[in-house]
């Protein structure tokens, strides 16, 4: 077991394209061996490389790909509990504990990421007004520090280094395998309502509304309107149903984007047209709807290698997160920049954010509002338009996501997580990224 030098290790934004040298490993055994191997030169463990920017690069040292070690160790269905390697899809996790009534209790907009993954970056939802991120629901974690120890970490068992490596960004150690808390569900159905919402002062009475009526909110952004119309959107809020089989999703049903795209293809015109004819076939689909939670929770995944869709530039994702007290007029001011800059977004996702904390020293979210969005990458003008939104944000005392970055300055980094401080302590000298060379305090 060794390292090999490869050109196709991206971020999944597809702007950087610096070879690393990835080794592969099938077994937990093998991982002493792979990090010493790089004694004097940082490794990082990596998942399935959905990070956006480049948390999930080491273009200066090594990377370990862990979605080898994918296997599960124990299922407690009367317990609600698991325990898997990391390398272990939330996808594979799904097909084995939904026909058994239950499902994580936190999930990112694809399950097409690594357990270790998750955890590393503290995934949200669209249910962290009731259930926070997914490190709420980490029971305990095995790593592997870069001198070899293993120990094991959780939230009455080692905590200092357990807060720092939820959200951790893999700077703290391999973790090899975790033990999560599931929730339970009586069906593989979701009770959707979709409901159109014509600005900005419409979708926070909704928010509000519905965060007290059900589990799961969300809601998209036409970047197309203006004047009246400005900030309107679909509106989706949904609970689990109590009628439905438990039959998980399918993979193998999906289309395939087999090359990258003409850069061409995307352009204000086309933006602007997606936007206005999906706002109005969402909108003549309003109403409840009985759906699986495939399409509900991951409707991207349906497309494989959707990212190519940006072309060989690749794209930037933008998002932040603003707390309650500024979150109205910052979120308007993000919208009227973006709009009149002109490099509208497919993918607009706007979501409010409860006040459960994480155990994470680098967590995320805050109580407020979040705001993510999907840019092609046109070079300085993009990178502009951020600097602009990072001065609406950074006065709002907002922060941007690790996990969708590439290019966050560093001063902004530094202010937007307070215990950062507390976390450098813990970050282990064998590991590293091209993130963390760039934002270090």
């Amino acid at each position: 077991m060794s390292y090999v030098l490869r050109n196709d290790a991206l971020s999944w934004g597809r702007v950087v394209r610096t070879p690393q040298s990835v080794a592969s490993p099938k077994f937990r055994q093998d991982l002493t061996a792979l990090v010493a191997e790089q004694a004097g030169a940082s490794v990082l463990p990596v998942g399935l490389q959905r990070s956006y920017g480049d948390s999930a690069l080491n273009s200066d040292g090594s990377l370990i790909s862990m979605v080898g070690l994918n296997r599960f160790i124990a299922l407690d269905v009367a317990a609600k509990k698991l325990r898997a390697e990391a390398g272990i899809t939330l996808s594979d996790l799904l097909k084995v504990i939904v026909p058994h009534g239950l499902f994580v209790s936190v999930t990112p907009g694809t399950r097409f990421v690594t357990l270790g993954g998750a955890i590393a970056n503290d995934v949200h939802g669209k249910n962290h007004h009731r259930a926070g991120t997914i490190g709420r629901h980490v029971a305990k974690i095995g790593l592997l520090r870069g001198d070899g120890s293993r120990v094991e970490i959780g939230p009455d068992i080692n905590n200092d280094l357990f807060a720092a490596t939820i959200g951790g960004l893999g700077l703290t150690g391999i973790i090899e395998w975790a033990e999560l808390s599931l929730t339970a569900i009586e069906s593989s159905q979701l009770d959707v309502e979709i409901v159109p919402y014509g600005n900005l002062s419409e979708f926070w009475q909704l928010a509000a509304e519905s965060s007290e009526t059900h589990e799961h909110t969300v809601a998209w952004i036409d970047y197309s309107a203006k004047g009246p119309n400005f900030g309107r959107g679909i509106f989706s809020r949904a609970n689990w149903s109590r009628e439905g089989d438990l039959v998980p999703h399918d993979d193998r049903q999906r289309l395939a984007v087999p090359i990258e795209a003409p850069s061409r293809l995307l352009n204000s015109a086309t933006i602007n047209l997606f936007n206005r004819f999906y706002y109005a076939s969402q909108k003549r689909s309003a109403g409840v709807q009985h759906q699986h939670y495939a399409p509900f929770f991951y409707p991207l995944d349906s497309i494989l290698d959707w990212n190519r869709l940006y072309g060989r530039r690749g794209f930037w994702q933008y998002q932040c997160v603003v707390p309650r007290r500024t979150m109205k007029d910052s979120i308007e001011a993000i919208v009227n920049e973006i709009t009149r800059s002109g490099q509208g977004a497919f993918l607009g996702v706007l979501k409010t954010c409860g006040n459960l904390p994480s155990p994470g020293l680098l967590s995320f979210p805050m109580e407020g509002a979040t705001l993510a969005l999907d840019f092609q990458n046109c070079g300085e003008p993009t990178l502009k338009l951020f600097s602009r939104l990072d001065a609406i944000v950074r006065d709002a005392n907002g922060r941007l996501y690790a996990a969708k970055d590439g290019r966050i300055p560093k001063d902004m980094w530094l202010a937007g997580y307070p215990n950062l401080e507390r976390f450098v302590p813990h970050v282990d000298p064998a590991f590293a990224s091209d993130f963390w060379r760039r934002v270090a305090p």
